[in-house]
């Protein structure tokens, strides 16, 4: 494994010691603002977080629904770059492993391949989510991330069958992204039914946890979910909080629904398994 699959591996297994599942929140870096943006990674891992994933802002998110989209165009126009990004997830990489959810274009640009990776190492990530990266599209910047000991995390959507859900799990390093729910994210009004049944078969066929997102918005949903998955992801919630607070209010807001959901997961298996 590389060191940052090694590190998003600990983490899980540590949850998994307590019996409770990986609690993951998302942030859109730069947003509200680079300060305040800094303050909220460092509430996340001051109140239950076991991992962050951190987004780089991109103009045209396709996975991203509404309030994170918002983000993302707001932490732009208010002149946040990569390397902004990159200073955040060293302020917290030592604390807890950081995975970069990021777009292709911002892989692409600049440099390129090699050298977003060598940066992105560099600033302590474990791990890139790249979402519009599908399995088979361009497997050079697949290999660079794993060359620069990054973990790469695809995604398994309900849509995704048969032996294309068995070859993505295979190439999976660090964990398997499953998402929750057809459509972007966004909060929803409850778990999905077909949920279990997703996870329990994608985990058949990884050798990697398996973390579920999209559509987390409560403490109770996070339980339902620490029940059946590895690990929980909560974005859109968190992002909304953030943007509803006063900014200097906004850290201590995201840090109060994170300890709720945290002690949510951590009791969410009590009886159950």
């Amino acid at each position: 494994m590389s060191g940052g699959a090694d590190r998003i591996a600990a983490a899980f297994t540590a949850a998994a010691e307590q019996d409770r599942a990986a609690l993951m929140p998302y942030m859109m870096g730069g947003f509200p603002d680079r300060e305040t943006s800094l303050a909220i990674a460092r509430s996340y891992a001051d109140n239950g977080a076991d991992l962050i994933e951190l987004g780089v802002p991109f103009s045209d998110p396709l996975a991203d629904g509404p309030v994170i989209h918002e983000a993302a165009v707001k932490a732009l126009e208010a002149g946040t770059r990569l390397d902004d990004v990159l200073t955040i997830c060293s302020e917290v990489s030592d604390r807890v492993p950081v995975v970069l959810m990021v777009y292709t274009n911002s892989i692409l640009g600049g440099q390129g391949p090699a050298a977003f990776a060598a940066r992105a190492a560099e600033a302590g990530a474990s791990g890139v989510i790249v979402p519009d990266l599908p399995l088979g599209e361009d497997e050079t910047i697949r290999s660079t991330m794993a060359e620069a000991g990054l973990a790469v995390v695809p995604l398994v959507a309900p849509t995704t069958l048969g032996e294309r859900r068995s070859e993505i799990c295979r190439i999976a390093t660090g964990f398997v992204y499953v998402v929750s729910s057809v459509g972007t994210t966004g909060e929803r009004s409850e778990v999905p039914a077909h949920l279990k049944e997703l996870v329990e078969d994608v985990e058949s066929k990884s050798e990697v946890p398996v973390a579920v997102g999209f559509g987390i918005g409560s403490p109770e949903h996070a339980a339902t979910v620490g029940q059946v998955a590895d690990g929980v992801i909560i974005g859109s919630k968190l992002v909304r909080i953030a943007a509803e607070s006063p900014p200097k209010g906004a850290a201590e807001a995201v840090g109060e629904f994170m300890s709720e959901a945290a002690a949510a997961v951590a009791s969410a298996r009590s009886g159950v398994r």
